[in-house]
């Protein structure tokens, strides 16, 4: 897979609808060639303290950010045509799905690969499989983990090789 877009949200609470920050990185003919960060209002707007602990966003940082669908606005022309990429893809599907379910957007049809899934299959000799482990395992620094953007980088990072 040459042309993709890596995508990363992180939530605020339980509720996967409850998008706090987006992280997309484009890769066109195998080369990064744009990135796209952005805090977002969630919904619900609630953060719990195990969230938090994770990435840590709280309310201080999204009381003031659009909500989804106007983020989404500039999201959308990025990866049109362009298949996404997640590592443990049906969470980032969720969260995209169930925040368009929540302003009434229509589904655009995405069709998502799992970076995870192919790890699994390509490298069943690593200790484990989660992000970090696997972007060190494809040669990518993961130096901010829970960084929506963070995320995607290294999530692009292992599309590269692994996709």
């Amino acid at each position: 897979m040459q042309d993709f877009a890596a995508i990363d949200f992180e939530t605020a609470n339980g509720e996967r609808s409850s998008v706090c920050s987006v992280g997309v990185v484009v890769v066109r003919g195998g080369v990064v060639t744009d990135r796209f960060y952005s805090l977002i209002q969630p919904e619900p707007n609630y953060y719990t303290w195990f969230c938090q602990r994770v990435h840590g966003l709280g309310p201080a940082d999204t009381d003031d950010a659009e909500v989804f669908p106007y983020v989404w606005e500039r999201v959308a022309p990025l990866i049109e045509g362009l298949p996404l990429v997640a590592h443990n893809s049906p969470f980032d599907e969720g969260c995209l799905r169930a925040v368009m379910r929540v302003y009434q957007m229509d589904w655009p049809g995405y069709k998502f690969y799992c970076t995870c899934r192919a790890s699994r299959r390509k490298q069943p000799y690593l200790p484990n499989h989660q992000l970090h482990t696997v972007a060190e395992a494809c040669g990518f620094c993961l130096e901010n983990h829970h960084h929506a953007l963070a995320d995607a980088e290294a999530c692009a990072a292992i599309a590269i090789k692994l996709l």
